[in-house]
């Protein structure tokens, strides 16, 4: 029996490279259904923790022939390419494909992966971005940086640079003609130290805007709800210095908690430039231009209070990007209706307005890529 190479390491790799095979299994599993992930209503009400994705099984199948059974079946003429499909299922019972119908075949694997909720962020936002967003002026840093300064013989115990410690003790034994880790002296030992510099900050400003009239179903609650939760949690987890104001409306605007955001029932009628001049007025008040990079995102299906009211909505729109502020609206368009307001919105050409349209579940993901476009995308679209 041929035995194993010494200096054949494969063995060893084989773990790593399963875990590897594995992860990268996942991600594509992931990734195909990411539409529906996003939509999953038990991450969105908090309660879950970790997401399950299902996925083929990763079992390896190993063929032996035996040379002692007479005759030889399915070796193959040597004609066979890669990827050549060599039967379909349920062919045997005159069901080319499968039919329709009982079938006695036996199904493939299908394994539920459980995905921690921090790496289902990672894929989900991965490559997303504030659109546009602008360093602010010299002279106003607000986030510091850690950079290595030098290397000293002293210093606290947490600062210990182990590799350089290691090269020492290895050098010093080794000019004694011992070249080996030996006894450790306090000369071999080496620290590291850091200095603090000052980069240049990004201040964002995020003001949410939900539509909490009658007119707002379970399905589209169901579906702001979705999009907001990514939208706070791409937030909260991508940078360091940002505000999120949350605002409510129907026939009248106000500002709400973040709990109450996602919890109000609906009611009343809708005058949706309300939530616009509330928006225009907490810019005014809290985020100055020179200062703030600042986002408005309003959630509703469209349905207003008349056209004098639509018309208005676009003025405050104006108003808002005159202050540099990008805006974004995602319409719920239930049954592809068209509401009057985003035909009114969508006379708005100006960079820096973008809209979204859902129609579905699977058009939340879309949408949240559209409100952050990915760096590969350079400048925002519309």
């Amino acid at each position: 029996m041929m035995g194993v190479s010494q200096g054949d390491w494969s063995l060893q790799r084989k773990g790593p490279a399963d875990q590897a095979r594995h992860e990268a299994k996942v991600r594509e599993a992931i990734l195909a259904h990411i539409e529906d992930i996003v939509t999953d209503t038990a991450i969105i009400s908090g309660g879950k923790a970790v997401v399950r994705v299902p996925m083929r099984s990763l079992r390896e199948y190993r063929f032996r022939f035996d040379d002692q059974r007479q005759p030889h079946v399915a070796q193959g003429d040597g004609k066979t390419r890669t990827g050549q499909v060599l039967g379909q299922a349920g062919a045997a019972d005159g069901r080319a494909g499968g039919g329709t119908g009982a079938g006695q075949d036996a199904g493939g694997d299908v394994l539920e992966a459980e995905v921690a909720l921090d790496t289902l962020e990672d894929l989900v936002f991965a490559g997303m971005e504030l659109p546009r967003l602008r360093p602010l002026p010299d002279g106003q840093e607000q986030a510091y940086h850690l950079r290595p300064a030098q290397v000293r013989r002293v210093g606290p115990m947490s600062g210990l640079d182990l590799r350089r410690s290691l090269r020492a003790n290895l050098r010093r034994h080794a000019r004694d003609g011992l070249p080996r880790v030996g006894p450790w002296l306090d000369d071999d030992l080496r620290f590291r130290s850091w200095r603090e510099e000052s980069l240049p900050g990004t201040s964002a400003a995020v003001v949410l805007m939900r539509d909490v009239s009658g007119s707002m179903g379970e399905f589209k609650k169901a579906i702001v709800r979705s999009l907001c939760f990514w939208m706070v949690r791409f937030l909260r987890t991508r940078y360091d210095a940002v505000q999120v104001v949350f605002l409510t409306h129907h026939v009248d605007a106000r500002e709400v908690k973040e709990h109450d955001f996602f919890h109000l029932a609906e009611s009343g009628g809708t005058r949706v430039s309300s939530a616009y001049r509330l928006a225009l007025d907490v810019a005014a008040q809290r985020f100055a231009p020179a200062r703030w990079n600042l986002y408005v995102y309003h959630f509703s299906d469209g349905d207003n209070w008349g056209e004098s009211d639509n018309r208005l909505c676009v003025d405050l729109v104006r108003q808002l990007m005159g202050r540099r502020a990008q805006v974004g609206y995602a319409e719920v368009a239930e049954g592809g209706y068209t509401s009057p307001l985003w035909t009114a919105l969508a006379d708005i050409q100006q960079e820096g307005f973008i809209a979204a349209s859902i129609r579905e579940r699977r058009d939340v993901y879309p949408a949240l890529c559209r409100f952050f476009p990915r760096s590969d995308d350079g400048e925002a679209h519309r």
